[in-house]
């Protein structure tokens, strides 16, 4: 009783809070949850114009997938690009944000801020038609630099060796500045004492950097590490799919890309459904994976 009447306490001490909460509890709900309802398509015949309810059963004969060729091949160019894009795009706001904390100008300081996250609002379609323009083998700006000094025109959107390094180069250039907010949030919070101390023991910026910011930074650095863990398996379908060419196809089609193509463009819904769910559950698998070793080495977990 004396419990009820602790949790009708605080429920009424804390209402605006809880009030707060419930609103999200609902979003979640609503946007989350609700919607794994539509699962259950990976295990139906499911047909476009039809509902849910009325499609027919077939167990797992939408995880057929699983022994074609050609999605494993799907699934190696997608791990190619994303662990590649991951090894770089990862550390280098971690970089980038070191480097603007070492900037005294605070004028200087906002203009490389601001010049370094305008592109992160640039769409994917808009830097694919900027790609096309500066690597065009006929009046591309990189192409007629090439040729000046004495070397081959080369088919930049077109070559399958090209493909990856253009998605991750572009990559690093539209989000690189904007992932420097957190890591700057956090870092502002450190304490100049500590700075102060250091300096007064001869440490350099170079010491001050490695003794002192980036482990305070680390259980940000932890945190994010984790959470972008999942997105190994998934390569993006907005930076994918507007380079896409049948030039490159070889390279260029993804997990992303093959749950488009199937699920809206052929209409297969069922087996978009289940290439889906598999990722999914990767993806869960993964970001646990990550929590428990983030815990068994120094505790930082997310849970």
């Amino acid at each position: 009783m004396k419990k009820k009447r602790s949790f009708l306490g605080n429920l009424a001490r804390y209402k605006v809070q809880y009030i707060m909460i419930m609103f999200g509890v609902i979003c979640l709900i609503i946007f989350n949850y609700i919607p794994m309802i539509g699962l259950q398509i990976a295990f139906k015949n499911f047909k476009p114009g039809n509902t849910i309810w009325n499609a027919k059963w077939v167990g797992l004969d939408n995880f057929w997938f699983l022994k074609d060729p050609e999605f494993w091949r799907v699934v190696k160019n997608t791990l190619t690009l994303t662990i590649t894009k991951f090894a770089i795009t990862f550390p280098a706001p971690i970089i980038l944000a070191l480097l603007i904390n070492e900037v005294k100008s605070v004028q200087f300081k906002k203009i490389v801020q601001s010049i370094t996250y305008i592109p992160h609002f640039i769409s994917w379609v808009v830097i694919a038609y900027m790609l096309d323009s500066f690597l065009s083998p006929y009046t591309g700006v990189i192409n007629l630099i090439i040729e000046k000094l004495g070397g081959s025109k080369i088919f930049f959107m077109g070559d399958v060796n090209w493909f990856v390094p253009l998605v991750v180069i572009a990559s690093v250039w539209k989000e690189v500045g904007w992932g420097t907010i957190i890591y700057l949030a956090a870092i502002t919070g450190i304490n100049p004492e500590l700075y102060e101390a250091a300096k007064l023991d001869g440490a350099g910026k170079w010491n001050q950097m490695k003794y002192i910011t980036l482990p305070c930074i680390r259980p940000t650095i932890v945190l994010l590490l984790i959470l972008a863990i999942p997105s190994i398996l998934s390569a993006g379908v907005d930076a994918v799919y507007p380079l896409m060419n049948n030039a490159n196809l070889e390279v260029s089609t993804v997990l992303d890309t093959y749950v488009l193509i199937n699920g809206l463009q052929q209409g297969k819904f069922s087996l978009a459904t289940a290439v889906g769910m598999i990722s999914s559950i990767l993806g869960f698998i993964l970001i646990m994976t990550a929590n428990k070793v983030a815990n068994a080495i120094n505790g930082e977990g997310l849970w």
